[in-house]
């Protein structure tokens, strides 16, 4: 049974990628949903009539969830098609005055969890399988005041160049999807809205569109797939600026 692993998937853009996956993959059966909370990956469960779904409820900022996501894999076997490293978090805050912990969080999930459940994940994928990784546009160039979490993304976007190279004997697809802000609540945790007058000016992307787009471009084997004109030009001024110059416009 062909599986696909969805972590993040409790809310935002992992949520909507798993209610697509049917659209663009429908040979996948079988969803294994992520995230800390276990009532909402239920209800998503439900959401997915004709599939079989597996909820797990871990923390990924939780060194023992990669052990209790092992003994899973090496309990099922799945035939893993599409794996999709969704979880993630962003904070505002300056260097100094942020908590430690908000700092030290978006590097153990944005960077840590994803290499650890890829790597977990990738003996178990065959010829053709997918793996998309949700980064950011702020993985272009660093954000002052969300330094660790574009440093974080940057690693995202690195991690997906390298890795599809690196699996491309294997047949093996990698996709790093770079959106803008979305409506969602990734805004009100991180304490971004109402905080950051560059956010309330700049164009969002839609987390429906985002999902639809990243996951075709999966299916397409594109290695960076960038939603909305506006950050593909964005993407473009970064390769040819200097990042000491870039820099200073993209304070926030």
């Amino acid at each position: 049974m062909k599986t696909a692993i969805i972590t993040g998937a409790s809310s935002g853009l992992g949520q909507e990628i798993a209610r697509q996956i049917e659209d663009v993959f429908p040979e996948i059966e079988s969803y294994w949903l992520i995230a800390r909370r276990g009532s909402r990956l239920e209800s998503l469960a439900i959401s997915l009539p004709g599939k079989t779904t597996v909820c797990l409820a871990l923390d990924l900022c939780d060194p023992m969830s990669f052990t209790a996501l092992q003994e899973k894999l090496t309990a099922e076997q799945p035939e893993i098609s599409l794996l999709v490293n969704c979880a993630g978090c962003g904070y505002l805050g300056r260097i100094g005055d942020a908590s430690t912990a908000s700092q030290t969080r978006m590097v153990d999930l944005n960077v840590r969890a994803l290499t650890a459940v890829t790597n977990l994940a990738v003996p178990y994928m065959g010829e053709g399988s997918r793996i998309l990784n949700v980064s950011s546009i702020a993985s272009f160039c660093p954000t002052p005041r969300m330094t660790v979490y574009s440093a974080s993304k940057a690693y995202v976007t690195s991690y997906t160049i390298g890795a599809a190279e690196e699996l491309r004997r294997r047949k093996i697809h990698v996709t790093a999807v770079c959106p803008g802000p979305m409506a969602t609540e990734f805004l009100s945790t991180g304490k971004i809205a109402g905080n950051s007058k560059t956010f309330e000016i700049l164009p969002y992307c839609d987390q429906v569109r985002v999902a639809g787009g990243a996951l075709r471009a999966a299916k397409a084997g594109q290695t960076i797939y960038t939603p909305r004109l506006f950050y593909k030009f964005y993407r473009v001024l970064a390769k040819i600026t200097p990042s000491p110059l870039l820099v200073k416009l993209t304070k926030i």
